[in-house]
């Protein structure tokens, strides 16, 4: 039965935790989704540009 009060104290300090755990407002959590979607964006962006300057250069090597 020690593994029973032992997963009892563990859950105890879990909880513990859980309750230091602080949220951020709403205004900050939409800021930072924000964030992640338009840098996302300019990361996708240039990453596209890449491809293609790339795949633009591979058929200049490469004839049909």
């Amino acid at each position: 039965m020690s593994w029973f009060s032992d997963a009892r104290q563990f859950l105890k300090e879990v909880d513990v935790e859980r309750r230091k755990v602080t949220w951020p407002a709403q205004r900050e959590y939409v800021g930072g989704t924000i964030g992640v979607v338009v840098i996302v964006a300019i990361i996708t962006t240039v990453l596209g540009v890449v491809d293609f300057g790339l795949s633009q250069v591979v058929q200049l090597l490469i004839p049909k």
